[in-house]
């Protein structure tokens, strides 16, 4: 019999980390920051699309979440909105959305689409479409449909966050790539 062959050590891809403002962040949602009181709905406010279920906004309180990661992960039916109370530093690992329509699947530009488990079709992200965004000061992050995420990430033992999702997205739409099956992981620090 031969001995089992040793497991290769995952590559490990450091990413500069991108200051996030409305400019740098538009592919992937956007930036809210503060505005005037009595300032009127426009174009700098989050642009919701919570249409398929009841919405939920809750404060999260996570613990250890180091600056990597190796899945990513969309909610194909809901903008989604994180900030930190407080105003810390944090990070979010994303991906533009990659969301494919049923009746385009067949000629999808040779890439393969998958089907989640939810029914919806996507692409996997590509390794080197993924970037890291450094979140600071009193601001939010708006994600789009279908933006592929990891985090927040942040270098404190524990951080509380809003969120603002539906009551149900991750129970019926939380779709997760994994890069450990291609051998990666994803680094970073500031």
């Amino acid at each position: 019999m031969e001995p089992a062959k040793p497991k290769s050590e995952p590559t490990v891809i450091n990413l500069k980390p991108i200051e996030a403002t409305p400019e740098s962040f538009k592919e992937f949602g956007q930036v809210i920051e503060a505005s005037p009181d009595g300032e009127e709905f426009g174009p700098n406010d989050a642009q919701l699309d919570l249409s398929k279920g009841i919405p939920r906004f809750y404060i999260m309180n996570l613990q250890n979440r180091p600056l990597k990661f190796s899945t990513i992960t969309h909610h194909a039916s809901v903008t989604q909105c994180l900030g930190s109370i407080g105003a810390h530093v944090w990070y979010l690992g994303v991906a533009k959305p990659s969301l494919v329509d049923p009746e385009e699947v067949k000629k999808y530009k040779g890439k393969i689409a998958v089907q989640s488990r939810f029914g919806h079709f996507y692409v996997p992200p590509a390794i080197d479409d993924v970037h890291v965004y450094r979140i600071a000061g009193p601001k939010f992050i708006k994600l789009n449909n279908g933006t592929w995420h990891a985090g927040p990430l942040f270098k404190a033992d524990a951080m509380d966050f809003y969120n603002l999702e539906l009551s149900n997205t991750n129970v019926v739409d939380h779709t997760t790539h994994s890069f450990k099956e291609n051998g990666v992981i994803f680094s970073f620090d500031e």
